[in-house]
Formats: C-alpha cells, sequence, structure tokens
C-alpha cells in the first residue's frame, strides 16, 4: 500500500467581521437589529464598568480575590446574545458580561466573589452553572448536560467556556471527546486569551492553532476574533444551529488578550512587557464596538455619556444590595443530608445556641430556618 497523506472530512475556518476601526465586512455583518445593537453595546459597558468597580473593591478589601475580564468582555457576550434563554450556560469566571446579560443579578456575582455561596445559586428560571475556577473542569459538566439533552431529546444546547490553559488539562480533552463521541449538543468556547496565568500560549502548545484541536476529537473547529462582537455572535449562532439540529458539537477559538492581570492576586508585570500589553489596546472589543455605534449613528457622545450614569447608579445600588445582604450562618447544614442525622442535629443546636447567644440569629430569610426546624421536628 503506497505511503500517502490522509484526507480528513473535519477542517477549520477563521472569522472576523468588524474591524479595530469599526469598519465592517457588509459581505458577513450578521445585520442585527439597531435595537439589539444597542442592547449589546450598554451591556458590553456594562460588564466592563462591572469588572473596573470589583476591581476597586477587591483592592478596598471589601470583597475577596478576583478574576477580571478586562478585554475579553465580546468573548462571552456573543455567544450570550445568540443563545436561546432556555439553553444551557456553562461558564468559567471571565463570563461576567454574558451572566448579567442571561440575567444574573450583578449583587449575585458581587456575593460569590465575596466568599458567600449565595452568589453560586442560579436564578430560578436560568439553565445555566455558576462560577467555576477550577480549570477545564467545565467542559466535563458541559459534555454532560449537552449528553443529557439528547437522551432527553430535548432540543437545548449548551454552550460552555474554558481558557487556553485549560485546552492543556485532561479534563478538556475528556470532555470533549465524550461530547464528540456522542454527538452532544455543546458548543465548546475556548477564550484564548494568551496566558494562562504566567504561561504564555506557546508554552502549552506548539498547535498553531487551538481551533484544530476540534480535529482529533472529529468535528470542526472555528477560530473566531474574540474581540469581534459581531463575528463571535455570527460563530456561535452557527454552532448552536448545528447542534441543535443533532449534528454534534463544535469548538470555538475565540482570540482574545487579558488587558489587566490575571487575578488579583497575580501582577503580570513580572512575566509578560508593556509592549505587548499596549499591541492589543487597539483590539479592545469595547472601543472597537463604540466605533461602529457611532458609524451607524446609533450612539454619540452625549448618548453615551447619559449611558455611563445610569450604569454607574445601577452598579452602585448592586454593591448596597450585596453588603446589605445577611447571610444565614447556619445555611451549611441544609445540605448535607436530605434528612439531618443525629450527630448533625446536636452540632446544629449547639451552633445555633451559639449564634443567639452572640446576637447573630439574625439571617436574610426565614424560609431556610422553617424548613430546617421541619426537619428537625422529624426527628
Amino acid at each position: 500500500m503506497p505511503r500517502g497523506k490522509i484526507k480528513l472530512e473535519n477542517y477549520v475556518e477563521s472569522l472576523s467581521i468588524l474591524e479595530p476601526n469599526g469598519n465592517v465586512d457588509a459581505k458577513l455583518d450578521p445585520k442585527i437589529s439597531d435595537k439589539d445593537l444597542l442592547k449589546l453595546f450598554r451591556a458590553m459597558l456594562l460588564g466592563r464598568r462591572y469588572d473596573e468597580r470589583m476591581l476597586r473593591l477587591q483592592r478596598q478589601g471589601r470583597i475577596g480575590t478576583y478574576g477580571p475580564a478586562l478585554g475579553q468582555e465580546a468573548a462571552s457576550l456573543g455567544p450570550a446574545f445568540a443563545m436561546r434563554q432556555d439553553d444551557w450556560f456553562v461558564p468559567s469566571f471571565r463570563e461576567p458580561s454574558a451572566m448579567i446579560y442571561r440575567g444574573w443579578p450583578i449583587e449575585k456575582l458581587m456575593l460569590w466573589w465575596g466568599g458567600n455561596e449565595e452568589g453560586a445559586s442560579p436564578p430560578e428560571g436560568l439553565r445555566d452553572l455558576p462560577i467555576c475556577v477550577p480549570v477545564a473542569s467545565q467542559v466535563q459538566y458541559g459534555a454532560g448536560i449537552a449528553w443529557g439533552c439528547k437522551l432527553r431529546k430535548e432540543d437545548h444546547v449548551c454552550v460552555t467556556f474554558v481558557g487556553d490553559g485549560g485546552t492543556s488539562e485532561g479534563d478538556f480533552h475528556e470532555g470533549l471527546n465524550c461530547a464528540a463521541t456522542f454527538g452532544a449538543p455543546m458548543v465548546l468556547i475556548v477564550q484564548n486569551n494568551h496566558w494562562a496565568i504566567s504561561l504564555p500560549r506557546d508554552k502549552q502548545t506548539v498547535s498553531q492553532t487551538l481551533a484544530q484541536k476540534a480535529i482529533a476529537y472529529g468535528i470542526n473547529g472555528i477560530q473566531v476574533d474574540g474581540n469581534d462582537i459581531l463575528a463571535m455572535v455570527v460563530a456561535t449562532r452557527e454552532a448552536i444551529d448545528k447542534a441543535r439540529e443533532g449534528e454534534g458539537p463544535t469548538l470555538i477559538e475565540a482570540v482574545t488578550y487579558r488587558l489587566g492581570v490575571h487575578t488579583t492576586a497575580d501582577d503580570p508585570k513580572k512575566y509578560r512587557s508593556e509592549e505587548e500589553v499596549e499591541h492589543w489596546k487597539p483590539k479592545d472589543p469595547l472601543a472597537r464596538f463604540w466605533k461602529y455605534m457611532k458609524k451607524k449613528g446609533l450612539l454619540d457622545e452625549k448618548s453615551r455619556d447619559a449611558l455611563e450614569e445610569e450604569i454607574s447608579a445601577e452598579i452602585s445600588a448592586a454593591v448596597a444590595r450585596a453588603e446589605a445582604f445577611k447571610p444565614d450562618l447556619t445555611e451549611p447544614f441544609y445540605h448535607c443530608f436530605e434528612e439531618m442525622p443525629n450527630h448533625l442535629r446536636a452540632q446544629y443546636a449547639e451552633f445555633q445556641a451559639y449564634l443567639d447567644s452572640a446576637g447573630m440569629s439574625e439571617s436574610n430569610s426565614g424560609a431556610e430556618d422553617q424548613q430546617l426546624s421541619r426537619n428537625i421536628e422529624a426527628y
């Protein structure tokens, strides 16, 4: 048998629509309505201002460690716009723009970063998972959810996010292989921001693209300008439509850049140059979208200033609600067992007595206390 090259069925494409100067490729323009464009711009601006406020709150000691999404807003907001509300959304931790767009109250995200588990409870009616920091673990969650949708013969799609560093983890490969093998309706979006904390992308893999990793699992991949909101909408729409029609998963590599720190516990000046950051600033997704909106005549300086004031007030109100939240300190007792065993019941009583003596019994809601009382009475 002669030696030759194997022709692979699957392929990788690239996509960019909106240029950094705000010009658009008319042939690829998704023709989003003016109303939706204004909605998208507001959501991106809100995500940016939320991110900036969170950074200040962390520096003031008012929340814990925070992972900014500065410069990566389009990579998650575009997919959120392309999804149906009843689709599944599985984030990593740089998707606040998308989460807020899908209906997560801002104060819930603030509570999560403040260490309160109330921030991990998805709003009622959303098929969303909470923020997920363990690297690439969410890929397996997404694959499992998507497979479950297929088994139940539902037409829901699961959109899952991971970073470029996550593609070096076994969870990424296992989850992607599983989704591909079972033809699960998953859209996997890799936010390639070029840095896995301090490890550059070229030290993680010698693959020319991350999108081509899809071919190894028998599915198609596409490399998208992740700072281009229009391209992210188009690529995700196509992938979602394909998944919904039973044609399996797609891998989208969103090429973006982390303009800020990895987290507030990080100092990027120790491992990357200022010249590199300056190179990416003109590609900022918010600045690019702003130029596009001005050229279309949908926004001007005056209307943007009004939007900025509105958003600032919205975020300030969310901060006030988050900081006024009174957690139920006995909540961990509710979730260990379906029926509370005697030893845990005794611990609860002891802890409650301590809270009473310290004047700390007041909680945010009495509903959980009433349920716990019923559980205790059952014994």
